[in-house]
């Protein structure tokens, strides 16, 4: 079985497949690896942002390259160059900047979590996927 390419495209994908995986593990009472993978969502949804800014066979800046295999949201956030946008947007989206704070809980070492409630894991896909205020929606609109 082959990985998926690491470029845009691949990364949206990746990001889409996540979140659908994520709500099936959501639907069926496995509120932990559906919390983990909702986030692992998001990071590649900014990766796929990180993406776009790279041209085909230019030498990529080594600043950037460095910073895109963060998996710290906040950090790939500002490496998407997507920190302004954010704060503008909220005024636009109600309810944006308060996703954005209950996503930024998950970091990469929530996969250890085992204790993932159900109110916390619908609260925090919520956040991801709302289709009005949602993280992941926010995010597509810049990929």
């Amino acid at each position: 079985m082959t990985s998926p390419r690491l470029n845009r495209d691949g990364l949206q994908r990746l990001a889409d497949l996540r979140v659908a995986e994520a709500r099936l593990l959501l639907d069926n009472g496995h509120y932990s690896g559906a919390y983990y993978l909702a986030g692992y969502a998001v990071e590649c949804a900014l990766k796929a942002c990180i993406a776009k800014q790279v041209r085909e066979f230019d030498f990529p800046d080594r600043k950037l390259a460095s910073e895109s295999y963060s998996h710290s949201l906040r950090s790939l956030l500002g490496t998407a160059g997507l920190v302004g946008a954010l704060g503008q947007d909220n005024a636009i989206y109600p309810g944006l900047g308060a996703n954005w704070e209950e996503v930024l809980k998950w970091n990469v070492e929530s996969r250890y979590k085992t204790d993932v409630s159900l109110a916390e894991c619908q609260r925090f896909y919520t956040a991801i996927t709302n289709s009005a205020n949602g993280i992941l929606p926010w995010i597509k609109t810049y990929w």
